[in-house]
């Protein structure tokens, strides 16, 4: 069995022996970005390195550890290789809710379950379905949802309970590279706060999380704060990156929290909304609460820092969807054609509505059960109606999830949005036209990593605070909303908001009917 190095062995590196660049590591779902900042916000080097998203079953999306692992340390080993600066540190941030077993040796039983995988829906939903998921949701600031490890865990313990038993460790994928690189079996709160198994007001492990999970504390890895410091790197860490051993690593946070400290979200009132593939909107709070009905997620940045706000499964895939199902003829990459068409159809998309769950969805209903929808459909209508309503679609769930922040009682005074969206004109418009709000789209950074990076910043001392985001991020436009068009808008979704719950009879039974329908082909990756 390996030294597993915990708590006592975390420290904080005194600062002032530290030069000022930091290396911002962003191990996300589909790629690893390392990028390199100096305490002025400057970006000085960056690599990415992708790796696949394994879908071997229906509702699977899984990865290979040793792939991300192998990606973390190329990436930050081209960056190291292109500065002529030392390095201060590493500081780590990370998609959410993965989950891995771990043997007695540290070596992975199990695929990275990552939060896209759907395997633990009928489990996720008999935890919503009991009086007390709704109690589990609020004290752990986790929705019951099957991108959360807990049903993960509990569907682990009944479809594979020889594997289940075998397990020494449950990790995340950061706590896995973390363990490679340093040799410390730790996650920080961040993380935790979205496992579904943290009380987020004690930031202890929740005793009622781990009964239902069927595991022990043991079994998790060492609380930290987001904050804390391993000294040193291993000696093959070291090597492959061509860092010094004695190199400080931040353990750092999940990439939702960073992503607002990228953008330079960090007080209260201000809400940083991302739309990339999928898309999320959080605010920062100084405790931590859900709102009432639990439509948001509450997960930590620092201990006095908390993004409350809600995910969504259907961003710009919503957009790729509909050049392969509704324009082919445009091409493989016709994004800015895509928009151009959805240009020529009127605000409302002349009052047809698309629930855009293609990939079911999270915030603020946390389902697995719903299916997209066209609604309204009339022989008027053509396919720049179509196009336009799936980005609508989009929008006005985000403006669903605003709504559940501000339930949770989040005063909203400024919006920041980024993603790979903000580079349409059509979309930034139509999101602040959507929100009733304007929208700030600050100049290009690369969100959660340089939110990673200034989290470490922070922790060893290079800058007073995080609080400097606010000031290090340059605003490059402020898009305000159109009056008429925003009207519009709010007069729609009422309308979009009661369609999900119209409709998830129908949801249910398509469930039930699928497996006995004919497929077809695969559609296009």
């Amino acid at each position: 069995m390996p030294t597993f190095m915990f708590s006592e062995g975390v420290a904080v590196v005194p600062a002032v022996t530290l030069p000022g660049v930091v290396i911002g590591v962003d191990i996300g779902t589909t790629s690893t970005k390392a990028v390199a900042y100096d305490t002025d916000g400057r970006q000085l080097g960056s690599h990415l390195v992708g790796y696949p998203l394994n879908n071997p079953q229906p509702g699977y999306a899984e990865q290979d550890p040793q792939l991300i692992l192998e990606a973390v340390l190329k990436s930050i080993s081209i960056v190291v290789a292109e500065l002529v600066q030392p390095v201060a540190g590493l500081s780590f941030g990370s998609a959410m809710h993965s989950l891995i077993g771990l043997d007695r040796d540290g070596n992975p039983l199990t695929p990275s379950v990552t939060w896209a995988d759907s395997r633990s829906t009928r489990q996720a939903e008999r935890l919503r379905a009991v009086p007390s998921g709704l109690a589990l949701h609020r004290r752990t600031g986790t929705p019951m949802h099957p991108m959360s490890p807990l049903p993960k865990l509990l569907w682990f313990a009944e479809q594979e309970p020889k594997l289940f038993e075998r397990v020494a460790h449950w990790v995340g994928v950061k706590d896995w590279v973390l363990l490679r690189l340093c040799g410390a079996l730790v996650t920080d709160h961040s993380i935790a706060s979205a496992t579904g198994l943290l009380d987020i007001h004690e930031l202890e492990w929740d005793r009622e999380a781990l009964t239902i999970a069927g595991i022990t504390p043991e079994q998790l890895p060492q609380l930290v704060a987001t904050t804390a410091v391993l000294p040193n790197l291993t000696p093959q860490a070291a090597a492959e990156t061509g860092l010094p051993e004695r190199t400080p690593v931040v353990v750092g946070a999940g990439d939702g929290p960073l992503a607002n400290l990228g953008l330079g979200a960090v007080h209260p009132g201000m809400v940083a909304c991302s739309i990339g593939t999928s898309g999320a909107m959080r605010v920062m709070v100084e405790r931590p609460g859900v709102d009432p009905l639990g439509g948001v997620f509450c997960y930590a940045l620092t201990e006095h820092r908390w993004a409350v706000g809600g995910a969504i499964n259907n961003g710009g895939i919503v957009l790729k969807w509909a050049g392969a199902a509704l324009a082919p003829d445009l091409g493989e990459h016709s994004e800015e054609d895509l928009v151009a068409l959805a240009a020529r159809a009127p605000v409302g998309s002349g009052g047809l509505i698309m629930l855009p769950y293609l990939h079911s969805e999270r915030a603020p209903h946390w389902s697995a059960l719903p299916r997209g929808a066209y609604v309204g459909l009339t022989h008027a209508h053509r396919r720049e109606h179509l196009v336009r309503a799936a980005l609508e679609g989009v929008c006005q769930q985000l403006a669903l999830v605003l709504s559940s922040v501000r339930a949770a009682g989040n005063e909203v005074r400024e919006v920041r949005a980024g993603g790979g969206f903000a580079r349409s004109g059509l979309w930034r418009q139509m999101l602040a036209d959507a929100l009733g709000l304007p929208v700030s789209f600050p100049a290009a950074h690369e969100g959660s990593s340089f939110g990673a990076a200034l989290l470490g910043m922070e922790a060893l001392g290079l800058i007073p605070s995080i609080d400097v985001a606010a000031d290090l991020v340059r605003i490059e436009e402020t898009v305000r909303p159109d009056p008429a068009a925003a009207a519009t808008y709010a007069a729609l979704l009422p309308l979009f908001a009661e369609l999900y719950e119209a409709l998830t009879p129908t949801f249910a039974s398509i469930r039930r009917m699928a497996p006995g329908l004919p497929t077809g082909p695969e559609p296009p990756a």
